[in-house]
């Protein structure tokens, strides 16, 4: 007899308040649990998932049976807690392959690092169903199977934002993407961002913290919530890398990846990104209220018309040879500009000259 699931979808589960895109469930075997392997045993629980990709998590070591690694081939028995990480599931949509250029960092048979530029969308979705990433390395990946299944996260574990620049990890391989998967359910990967926000933090280390959630009365954005009842846990850590007068340039360690993650935390610590059209930094913040100034910053506003933010490092182990993979992605042209200007202003302002 087979058993119903005691919690299913638990609290890691991707939803709409999560950047990576896995999902994690976990069943209970009841009492009456006749024996049944693994893979048969989720197949019947989980909707809309093939056999295969339960063999391929299997095979990736994502299915623990009472907190172990087992083979598709184990027997389930009664009482046994089953848990299992998979990529997210297919959706129902036609995606079309589109000769989009791409800034490759590294490729090989297994997965491939893209730097992304700002303004791109990562995968299609609500109104950009073209001109994203995923249609980019559709034309890319042509023939690749796992971009050929109609699905619309394809080889997807985690996103950065539309006017978020950096650096991704994509999967090439149903085995390498269950990897990948697990490796950012675990929390094993590095991943690093440059800022620059309004005003100097008086510390000039530290780690924000706060429960992130959709914002009930505008659903396009996220906000703090005091309890997990509302919003997810999430961790950023941070480090002043330079004092810009009235803006400072920082850097930003993710212990977890939840969506517009970095942007909430600054903002909630008084800190906005600076140009940051969702989250209050695409005004005049910190500074004087003389005319040239208001100017000055309004031109930094038209050098980088987007919240200044780049995915600078990424690190990961290999899905098959297991070592250990560090990359980097210099500041894009538009985000060097406007730090250059804010290096011009400040050396001006101590020199006495503005």
């Amino acid at each position: 007899m087979d058993s119903s699931p005691a919690s299913g979808r638990d609290e890691f589960q991707e939803n709409e308040e999560n950047q990576e895109l896995f999902e994690h469930f976990r069943f209970q075997a009841d009492p009456g649990q006749s024996p049944l392997r693994v893979d048969k045993f989720l197949n019947n629980r989980l909707e809309g998932t093939s056999r295969t990709r339960i063999q391929g998590a299997a095979e990736s070591g994502n299915i623990l049976v009472n907190n172990r690694p087992v083979k598709s081939n184990h027997k389930i028995k009664p009482g046994d807690t089953i848990q299992v990480v998979l990529p997210e599931p297919p959706r129902e949509i036609e995606l079309i392959p589109e000769n989009i250029p791409l800034d490759i960092t590294y490729e090989d048979d297994h997965l491939i690092v893209v730097n992304k530029e700002a303004g791109m969308v990562v995968h299609p979705g609500y109104g950009n169903y073209t001109g994203t990433m995923i249609n980019a390395l559709m034309f890319h990946l042509s023939g690749n199977p796992l971009f050929e299944a109609g699905e619309i996260r394809p080889g997807l574990v985690h996103r950065i934002d539309k006017n978020t620049s950096g650096l991704l990890v994509v999967a090439k391989s149903e085995f390498a993407l269950n990897h990948l998967a697990r490796q950012f359910f675990e929390r094993s990967t590095g991943r690093v961002y440059e800022a620059l926000i309004w005003g100097v933090p008086h510390q000039k280390e530290g780690t924000i913290t706060g429960n992130i959630g959709r914002n009930p009365k505008n659903r396009k954005v996220m906000t703090l919530f005091d309890d997990e009842s509302q919003g997810k846990h999430a961790v950023t850590h941070y480090s002043v890398i330079e004092e810009l007068g009235y803006v400072s340039l920082i850097e930003c360690r993710l212990e977890t990846g939840r969506t517009h993650q970095i942007r909430v935390h600054l903002s909630h610590s008084g800190h906005p990104l600076f140009n940051d059209h969702e989250y209050g930094g695409d005004r005049i913040l910190r500074g004087t209220t003389f005319s040239k100034y208001q100017q000055f910053v309004r031109n930094c506003f038209d050098i980088l018309p987007r919240q200044a933010l780049h995915a600078k490092e990424l690190s990961f182990s290999h899905p098959v040879s297991g070592e250990r993979m560090a990359f980097k992605a210099p500041l894009p042209d538009d985000m060097s500009r406007l730090l250059e200007k804010w290096r011009g202003y400040t050396a001006g302002r101590r020199a006495g000259t503005t």
